[in-house]
C-alpha cells in the first residue's frame, strides 16, 4: 500500500543525503519520481545535501498545488511512481494535506523530509501537519552532535555570531556559516536553553570572567 512517510531530525542529520539516496535507488531500478523542494540551500528548484550532492527539483512554492501538478504532469503523458519532499517543515499545511490525497488518490508513495521544530523550538506548521497525517514516522538514525558531544535534539539560530530566540520562522541559513551571517547551529537541549552555542562556549573558556572568585 502506498504511504506517506515523513522522515524528521534536527538540521545536519542527513535528511537531503537520504532523500537523494532513495531517489537513486528508485532510478536505478527503472523508476522515475517528482521531487519537490522548497528554500533549498543551493538555491530554488534545488536539492542538496551537506556532502555536495545535487540535483534538479520542482520549487514548492507558495500557493502551488502539488496534487494538481502532479495530475497535470500524468495527463500529460509523464509517468510519476513516487514522490520525493525535502524541506516540507516549509510547506503550509494545506499542501501536506494535497501531499496525503496524492497518497490516497493517485496511489504514490511519497516521502518527506524535514525538520520539526524552528529555532524558538515551536512545531512548524508543516512539519505539525506531517504529524497529523503521516502513515508513517521515521526519526533519521544519524544524530547530530551538539557541541558538548551530546546527541543534539534543538536548532539554534545565530546572528553575529549570537543565539537568538525571536525572529521571523523562516529565515535561509546553514550551519557552518561566516559569524556575521545568519546561521544555524544544532544543540542538546541543556546548551540550547541556556543559548550556549560552541561560539560562546569557546569565549566562555577562555574568559577569566568566568573562573571560580573567592576561597573554598
Amino acid at each position: 500500500m502506498p504511504e506517506l512517510v515523513f522522515f524528521s531530525g534536527t538540521m545536519d542529520c542527513g535528511k537531503s543525503t537520504l532523500a537523494l539516496q532513495i531517489g537513486h535507488n528508485r532510478s536505478a531500478r527503472g523508476l522515475q519520481g517528482v521531487i519537490f523542494t522548497r528554500d533549498d540551500r543551493a538555491g530554488e528548484g534545488k536539492l542538496s545535501s551537506r556532502l555536495g550532492l545535487v540535483t534538479e527539483a520542482v520549487e514548492a512554492a507558495e500557493g502551488l498545488d502539488l496534487y494538481a501538478y502532479l495530475v497535470d504532469q500524468m495527463s500529460h503523458g509523464g509517468r510519476v511512481d513516487y514522490v520525493i519532499v525535502d524541506e516540507a517543515q516549509f510547506l503550509a499545511p494545506e499542501q501536506i494535506d494535497q501531499l496525503g490525497r496524492v497518497v490516497d488518490d493517485l496511489e504514490l508513495d511519497v516521502f518527506a523530509f524535514g525538520i520539526t521544530t524552528d529555532f524558538r523550538t515551536k512545531l512548524f506548521p508543516g512539519s505539525q501537519r506531517l504529524i497529523e497525517l503521516a502513515d508513517r514516522i521515521e526519526t533519521l538514525q544519524v544524530e547530530a552532535m551538539c557541541w558538548c558531544g551530546a546527541r543534539a535534539t534543538h536548532n539554534a539560530r545565530t546572528v553575529g555570531g549570537e543565539m537568538v530566540v525571536e525572529g521571523e520562522q523562516v529565515v535561509v541559513g546553514d550551519v557552518n556559516r561566516p559569524a556575521e551571517d545568519v546561521g544555524y547551529e544544532v544543540l542538546c537541549r541543556r546548551h540550547h536553553r541556556r543559548r550556549m552555542t560552541s561560539g560562546s562556549a569557546q569565549a566562555g573558556a577562555l574568559s577569566p570572567d568566568v573562573l571560580p572568585v573567592g576561597g573554598v
